[in-house]
């Protein structure tokens, strides 16, 4: 594995190994992702066996630049290419009609496939002179927590991965919102970094798919995933003073009032553990930059169990919950 910077240089040999077949983790404006060429079948299995992901699982390609969605996907109607021209670059991914060219191991075998362009310059950059579109899921083994810096990837990863481009700190901090365009009413598939009521502003209502699905028809729809080391348990927003946290040697708050409350009612117990605040002032875009960092910090630290709390379900609070209610302790 080699560190590589987000300069011309570093840009430049990047898109070189993509082009050749090499494994290239890059920075997106969500999390970083692990990069291959979505036409070479041989670099997309790489992917799968460097994140011991599971086949059924499918991909995200991304692509550069609107011209480039031809080679992958078509537009199945006007609402679909509305939505492309009002939020790429950025954070939406639609799932698209595919072309044949696309292998089956991308897409999981399905008739679809999910594209989004990436608002973070770098990975465009990557991805315009690869000359390829990319297929990318988040660099990190199957089920743990999204990388937010590059070394969370070179932790996680390590040799796995031929390149890492380090970007900095991701700006957004959650996936992208998965839609899925190819039925007569667009369904929201994984909540992510584009709330819903900016989608609705665009095309009008859209639904929002609820619970699992037998199989999955984009990433991000399993029950169980993003998840720490740490077993976490997860109670209602504002309920962590009401909460019976001896067990805990971490504690997750929403804002920096939530974390007060919580320390008032135990007035003269106080709490051993680490603590983190998501927001100091309750700003969900803050939040959510900062869960996936947390929950690293957590794991570095060795804890060995975290209660969360939600926040609110609304904006990019339904992606904070949902991240959240995955990698939590179901039982």
């Amino acid at each position: 594995m080699e560190l590589l910077s987000a300069d011309a240089a570093g840009i430049a040999r990047a898109a070189r190994a993509l082009a050749q077949g090499r494994l290239v983790a890059i920075p997106t404006e969500t999390v970083y992702g692990l990069g291959a060429n979505a036409f070479d079948i041989e670099a997309v299995a790489r992917v799968f066996e460097a994140k011991k992901r599971p086949t059924f699982d499918p991909l995200i390609v991304h692509i550069a630049e609107i011209g480039s969605l031809d080679e992958v996907a078509y537009f199945p109607g006007e609402l679909a290419r509305r939505l492309a021209a009002a939020c790429w670059p950025g954070p939406l991914t639609l799932v698209l009609p595919k072309r044949e060219r696309v292998p089956g191991l991308v897409t999981s075998g399905l008739d679809s496939v999910a594209v989004r362009m990436p608002a973070h310059p770098v990975a465009r950059e990557i991805i315009r002179l690869s000359g390829v579109p990319v297929a990318a899921p988040s660099a990190n083994p199957f089920g743990y927590l999204s990388p937010t810096r590059a070394e969370h990837v070179v932790r996680m990863l390590g040799n796995e991965v031929d390149f890492v481009v380090d970007g900095g700190a991701c700006e957004i901090g959650v996936e992208s919102t998965v839609l899925d365009v190819t039925g007569k009413v667009p369904r929201i598939l994984r909540p992510g970094g584009l709330p819903r009521a900016a989608i609705e502003a665009v095309c009008g209502p859209v639904e929002l798919a609820v619970g699992a699905p037998s199989r999955p028809e984009s990433p991000g729809q399993l029950e169980s995933h993003y998840a720490p080391r740490a077993r976490l348990r997860l109670v209602q927003a504002g309920a962590l003073a009401r909460s019976p946290v001896a067990d805990a040697d971490a504690l997750l708050f929403f804002d920096e009032s939530s974390r007060r409350a919580f320390h008032e009612a135990r007035t003269g117990s106080g709490h051993a553990g680490l603590e983190r605040v998501l927001s100091s002032a309750g700003d969900l875009r803050q939040a959510a930059a900062a869960l996936f960092d947390a929950l690293h910090d957590f794991d570095q630290a060795g804890v060995t169990a975290i209660w969360a709390e939600r926040v609110p379900a609304e904006g990019l609070g339904l992606a904070v919950n949902d991240r959240l209610w995955k990698a939590s302790d179901k039982s």
